[in-house]
């Protein structure tokens, strides 16, 4: 059977859910609603391939689900944010909580069709055969998208994880801001090399000692040292 996408999308406003939820369904994906961030935690969000998810709500921000979603569920599905706000502090925030891509209203339908397809794409397209990098005591399974230190499961966003796993594939090699996000972002993505900083030293801080392994170099890049 055809692999089929279950979208969770969450906002507050019911004409723009139902617009939503109309035209994604009529492009085959399933899909499942949500009036605010509140009702969205209670659901099983560990069965949903992509969240469409509002920035502005009444009660709980779109931001701090997210937070909550990575941080205390810790799961890697990817979000894509919906929002009148357009100033790089706000895209910054909204990657730095753990956003995969970011939609400025208004937008189009085709608009969010071609970025939910590229990044399940990805999603799809980046999975390996079950392979494990290994540095030391420090594991990163590469199929089943875990990071363990000292057997010690460490929750990581899908950029964090993405980042790490290109570093240590690479090893001793340094490889340029622009080649991460090239690699890691897709192109129709709005980030900049500040936000690949931002994702290293979050990386770093999560690792632990492993952390001062991955060392910075102005003009060059990041590399992780053998």
């Amino acid at each position: 059977m055809d692999f089929i996408p279950k979208i969770l999308i969450v906002d507050d406003e019911q004409d723009l859910r139902e617009i939503l939820q109309f035209n994604l369904s009529s492009e085959g994906f399933q899909i499942d609603v949500a009036a605010s961030a509140e009702e969205a935690l209670t659901k099983p969000l560990e069965t949903y391939h992509l969240i469409l998810l509002d920035v502005m709500m009444g009660g709980m921000s779109g931001y701090k689900m997210a937070d909550i979603v990575r941080k205390e569920h810790k799961l890697d599905v990817p979000i894509i944010f919906l929002t009148a706000k357009t100033s790089e502090n706000d895209l910054l925030t909204g990657f730095n909580v753990g956003g995969d891509d970011y939609i400025v209203k208004p937008f189009s339908i085709k608009e969010v069709i071609v970025r939910i397809r590229a990044i399940l794409k990805r999603g799809r397209a980046t999975e390996q055969p079950s392979t494990t990098l290994e540095h030391e005591e420090m594991k990163v399974d590469v199929d089943r998208k875990m990071v363990s230190i000292d057997a010690e499961a460490v929750a990581l966003t899908r950029k964090e994880f993405e980042i790490l796993a290109l570093l240590l594939r690479n090893k001793g090699k340094f490889i340029s801001r622009q080649e991460i996000l090239d690699r890691i972002w897709s192109n129709d993505v709005i980030v900049t090399e500040r936000n690949v900083d931002v994702n290293i030293a979050r990386l770093r801080k999560k690792i632990g000692d492993y952390g001062s392994q991955i060392i910075g170099r102005s003009g060059y890049g990041y590399c992780f040292e053998k």
